[in-house]
């Protein structure tokens, strides 16, 4: 006999509350577990196809897991350190160029940045402010990442259980598979597949289309000659899974940092303005399109809201777990409004169509 609506829902929420509460304590230690666990996801369909290729599923996963090294160890020597000491140069230049930008400033409007003046006052008290700061700024902006990508935790916990989830991924999905209560396996197996789909086009997309933009802005940046174009290309692509923000935030920070370097060649800025211009242009029309598809069914509102509450409440695992958790509830929220819509709550009991 099958368990009452009721009986369902209360196992349900009783599951989730649990849970939540098994994050919220074990957060830090089941954080290189998560990562882990992520990763296999990300890079199971490499492995598939490379069994579809005709290797077994060790040597697929000893393949994938060698072209890691290789990534990670390059990043390591040669992307991490010039990274690192571009944005201590950054913070450390940004006062400078804020007391040019005063200056500028009080020379086109004098009236505005007059002593005393509420935009003169705003400016002065940032100045002073990231002036005595700068390279406090700077330090605490590393030592938060080193804390929260603990070396050990990344570089060993999380890669050897990224590789025996990685080997084992298929029949672990078939384990539990064959777990799924029987009255609501088809509808639990649709709903696992929608969620699958949706993480798919969105967060592989997004970090697809996020990484291509990092790297076209900094390497076109570098090539310009911008001071800090390592920096402001990998914080611009970061940000692009936000509509316009990495774009204009990259481009408000190259431009300025463009007016100082580049005073006098308009050319030169002109070209950095015109980076970002034909980066939002390849996001819109090709990247976007074809790696994060159009109906992913997560808005970027509602993901900005679900990394907050997630971040306040779980730290750093909550963030990893942000995007999937709520594409499950995006998911079951359709799931649940076509049932509504379908159903006599919605139609009521006249209507017969």
């Amino acid at each position: 006999m099958a368990l009452s609506t009721r009986a369902q829902v209360a196992y349900w929420l009783s599951s989730a509350v649990l849970l939540a509460a098994v994050l919220w304590l074990l957060g830090d230690v089941l954080l290189p577990f998560i990562i882990g666990i992520a990763l296999a996801y990300f890079l199971d369909p490499i492995a598939d196809r490379l069994e579809a290729a005709g290797l077994s599923r060790v040597l697929a996963t000893l393949l994938i897991t060698l072209a890691a090294v290789v990534v990670v160890l390059v990043l390591i020597a040669v992307l991490i350190p010039l990274l690192v000491g571009q944005l201590v140069e950054l913070a450390e230049a940004l006062p400078e160029y804020l007391r040019l930008s005063r200056e500028i400033a009080a020379a086109w409007f004098p009236g505005a940045m007059t002593e005393g003046s509420l935009p003169g006052e705003m400016v002065n008290s940032l100045v002073d402010f990231i002036s005595g700061r700068s390279a406090e700024l700077a330090t605490r902006v590393l030592s938060v990442a080193f804390t929260i990508f603990d070396i050990l935790v990344i570089m060993v916990v999380a890669p050897v259980v990224a590789v025996y989830m990685l080997l084992d991924w298929d029949r672990m999905i078939s384990t539990i598979d064959g777990w799924l209560p029987r009255d609501h396996r088809s509808t639990i197996r649709s709903l696992v597949q929608e969620v699958d789909a949706t993480l798919a086009s969105f967060v592989r997309g997004q970090i697809s289309v996020c990484a291509i933009l990092a790297v076209f802005y900094a390497v076109a940046l570098m090539l310009v000659g911008l001071k800090f174009g390592l920096v402001i290309g990998v914080i611009a692509g970061a940000l692009t899974f936000i509509p316009y923000v990495g774009a204009v935030l990259g481009g408000l920070l190259s431009i300025g940092l463009a007016l100082f370097q580049f005073w006098g060649s308009p050319v030169l800025i002109g070209a950095v303005a015109l980076i970002f211009v034909a980066g939002q242009a390849l996001e819109g029309n090709f990247l976007t399109p074809k790696l994060v598809g159009k109906a992913v069914g997560l808005h970027p509102v509602w993901l900005i809201f679900a990394l907050s509450v997630f971040g306040t409440l779980f730290g750093f695992t909550g963030l990893l777990l942000a995007v999937p958790i709520t594409a499950c509830i995006g998911v079951f929220s359709r799931f649940g409004l076509r049932h509504y819509l379908s159903g006599r709550l919605y139609r009521g009991r006249s209507d017969n169509s």
